[in-house]
């Protein structure tokens, strides 16, 4: 994807690292991470305008304003904050409308969520109702959507099914990763590092290297790195540290004004910390932290630590005749080493409930009530994804514009779950399923192995027609079949899983999307839009008692208007959109609860409603403000379903029980009918304001600052006090200075200024345990063009 801007009032200088860039428009930002900055920090006071911003929300290279869809683009400050705070993906949450990213498997396995619709599986075989796709290759495992950002050349927001152009899962919506490409006839580059708190560091390395006339090669390099800042004084080890590489060459080669090939290779290597979880941190009755808790410390027994490894490459063909562009796209990830091992209990020593006090040899279990001993790990042993799309666009000015396209997905994942033993535990401890006998180091005490194989082939068609002048209609649709197979490789639990030990699924769905565009005078256009999306049924793998866990497909209807406008002499942009979807079979995930494991289900009906607004600002050249917002209202409509509540070790301890809100049936399961989805915050709101002011000599300086929040949501199915995650409020701060002509720069900066600390994710235990956000970040850094 080639993103451009360009000024609505003639030429303009390039903004160095950005204005901010929350909604469609903004003061030329592409210059932050991707390219040296051709001008000083004084251009930036020439600047009287936003800058328009081409996406390829539909394959094409088209103003946002001119897309019926709603559409955020992000580049400059947004991203760059991102890399030197040593934040990963997940700190793209919350920063445009209805987008949030969250995980409870450290830096490598994200999740997503789009107007509250998503997924909490944790398992390796998860599926998402978003899709992740990176430089045109969707990335469907979670193992591959933590890939580090850096280098962008943008990442779009496009909310809503995406069933007709994009090739997988997609009936939420779809974050797209473009990476900057090598570029012909220029050398330029650039290398930055930032430290901070706990050694927090960040370098970056971009080179583009002109070959000939007709090739280049473009270089990305990313490190980043963290000390463990979290003590452990029962392992006596520190946690939250994290070395973290990636790299990407492409090679583009231009052989004629016909064809053009570009070849992407890139990697990841990342060790460190897993989600640090927390046994009694918030009281029973309330969701606040308890008084004095502190999250320089944890007290855990088990092993935590991340391993993870990708590695991935596609070849971008391309034909450009006169009426038409072929596109031929062919995509290969891998996942050559993940697994995650974390002290789930949170706590210490063999619990309460399976060695009660005066168990011979066993030390005491804390911090608080801890039921029982529950230390687990996940990884793939296997994994292989290839891709393949053949893409056909037609050119030209006419009111007729169409696509078309075949696209072919495999995967094929073998996913190893255990659980640990807890060291030392002798007597009662030491029955089948509960803990070890005699060991005195940390030892498997069950195992399972599984397997999934995937085949999806699909064919899509999109046409629009420009009706009469102001008014353009796009109609599209897919058909898809997708083919699962399912299989227990092998298994030790006690008892072992329910038969039978494989499955497959097979579906077939239309997807459709039909849209209109009017525009209402030159700079202000409406639209409307209806389209529909799938997903494919979802396999999890079986536990001790249960059989393999399927869910059955899902489809989204969904319904949306709004207004793209450019006002003031484009000195404000406006983007502001209602919607309504309606999720049919939605593939649920009940994680935790009395089972301790994870079950699949559907419910009849999901529903989502609300209203998006992004707003630029630009009163004055060298300032900008940014406002995104966005109010998701969802409900879950099945008056029959029904999960298993959290833990309750009452007869142990009788006030280890959580509060719940949503009432029981007779069969002691909550009914969660009437609920908002979990993750799905009601409000959410980012603004952030952006000052360059030029100095002599060709040197600037300036300050940016951004402040985002949400309010409170649910992390579970069902409602209860302790498990409803608060309201959480952030802020970042960036000063900088700039001299010979933009060419070096220094900055100073922190993130989580404020130091706001909030449980953002819960394990529903009857040990009220939770995981925070990351720590308040000070740092430095520095940036050489060239």
């Amino acid at each position: 994807m080639n993103r451009t801007l360009k000024t609505w009032s003639g030429s303009c200088a390039v903004v160095l690292l950005g204005l901010p860039l929350h909604g469609a428009l903004a003061a030329d930002a592409a210059a932050t991470d991707t390219q040296a900055a051709p001008a000083g920090a004084a251009a930036a006071q020439s600047s009287d305008t936003l800058q328009e911003v081409l996406v390829t929300a539909t394959h094409r290279s088209e103003s946002e304003r001119d897309v019926p869809v709603s559409t955020s683009a992000l580049s400059g400050d947004p991203l760059t904050v991102l890399g030197t705070g040593g934040g990963d993906i997940k700190q793209l949450a919350f920063a445009v409308p209805s987008l949030n990213i969250e995980s409870s498997n450290g830096r490598a396995f994200p999740r997503l969520y789009i107007r509250g619709y998503g997924n909490t599986d944790y398992h390796d075989f998860a599926s998402q109702p978003v899709g992740l796709v990176y430089d045109d290759i969707d990335q469907e495992n979670a193992a591959l959507k933590g890939f580090p950002v850096f280098d962008q050349q943008d990442v779009e927001v496009l909310r809503g099914p995406q069933g007709t152009l994009f090739g997988r899962n997609a009936p939420a919506g779809v974050v797209k990763f473009e990476s900057a490409k090598p570029e012909l006839n220029s050398t330029d580059g650039f290398i930055s590092i930032a430290d901070g708190t706990f050694n927090t560091g960040t370098i970056q390395v971009v080179d583009n290297i002109p070959i000939g006339t007709d090739q280049a090669v473009r270089v990305s390099l990313q490190g980043q790195h963290r000390d463990g800042w979290v003590n452990d004084p029962v392992n006596q080890d520190t946690y939250g540290g994290f070395n973290d590489w990636a790299a990407r060459v492409q090679w583009l080669l231009k052989l004629s004004d016909s064809f053009s090939m570009l070849v992407n290779v890139h990697g990841h290597s990342m060790d460190g910390s897993s989600t640090l979880f927390r046994a009694n941190i918030f009281s029973q009755g309330t969701n606040s932290l308890v008084p004095g808790f502190n999250p320089a410390y944890v007290y855990s027994d088990g092993p935590n630590r991340q391993d993870l490894g990708t590695i991935g490459a596609n070849v971008h063909l391309t034909w450009s005749l006169p009426s038409f562009t072929v596109q031929s796209i062919s995509g290969y990830e891998s996942v050559q080493r993940y697994m995650s091992l974390g002290d789930i209990d949170g706590g210490y020593g063999p619990g309460n409930v399976f060695c009660q006090p005066g168990c011979a040899g066993v030390a005491p279990s804390g911090p608080g009530y801890i039921p029982f001993a529950v230390e687990t790990s996940a990884g793939l042993l296997h994994h292989e994804q290839f891709t393949q799309e053949f893409r056909v666009l037609t050119e030209g000015d006419g009111p007729l514009q169409g696509q078309a396209g075949v696209y072919a997905f495999y995967e094929d994942v073998t996913a190893d779950d255990d659980d640990y033993c807890v060291p030392g535990a002798t007597g009662a401890a030491a029955t089948p399923g509960t803990a070890c006998a005699t060991e005195t180091l940390w030892q498997l005490q069950d195992t399972t192995i599984s397997n999934q194989r995937n085949n999806a082939e699909a064919v899509f068609g999109s046409l629009s027609y420009t009706v009469i002048d102001p008014l353009k209609l796009t109609a599209g649709v897919r058909y898809t079949h997708d083919d699962k197979n399912f299989k227990l490789v092998y298994s030790d639990t006690v008892p072992a899983p329910s038969p039978p030990n494989s499955a497959s699924a097979v579906a077939n769905n239309v997807s459709w999307d039909v849209s209109g565009l009017y525009k209402l005078t030159k700079d202000i256009n409406a639209y409307a839009r209806v389209a529909t999306g799938f997903r494919a049924p979802s396999f999890g793998s079986p536990a001790a008692g249960l059989p393999i866990q399927v869910a059955r497909s899902e489809t989204n209807t969904s319904y949306e208007t709004g207004i793209k406008a450019d006002l003031l002499d484009h000195t404000v942009h406006v983007d502001w959109d209602v919607y309504y979807y309606e999720v049919k079979n939605q593939q649920l995930s009940a994680v935790g609860g009395v089972t301790n494991t994870t079950l699949l289900l559907n419910a009849t009906k999901t529903y989502g409603r609300g209203t998006e607004l992004q707003l630029d600002y630009h009163p004055v050249a060298g300032l900008t403000f940014s406002l995104a917002g966005s109010v998701n209202v969802t409900r879950i409509d099945d008056p029959g379903l029904a999960v298993g509540p959290c833990f309750n070790w009452s007869f142990a301890a009788p006030t280890a029980a959580c509060t719940l809100i949503n009432p029981v049936n007779a069969a002691g399961d909550v009914l969660i009918n009437g609920n908002p989805l979990p993750e799905a915050a009601k409000y959410v709101g980012d603004f952030s304001v952006r000052y360059d002011y030029a100095l002599p000599n060709n040197a600037g300086v300036y300050v940016y600052s951004d402040v985002q929040s949400r309010s409170s949501m649910l992390a579970t199915l069902y409602e209860s006090k302790e498990f409803t995650l608060p309201n959480l409020t952030q802020v970042g701060l960036r000063f900088g200075y700039l001299w010979a002509n933009g060419k070096y720069e220094v900055a100073a900066y922190c993130r989580n200024c404020v130091n706001e600390v909030r449980q953002v994710g819960v394990i529903d235990f009857a040990d009220f345990l939770g995981y925070v956000n990351d720590p308040r970040i000070f740092g430095m850094s520095f940036k050489s063009n060239f």
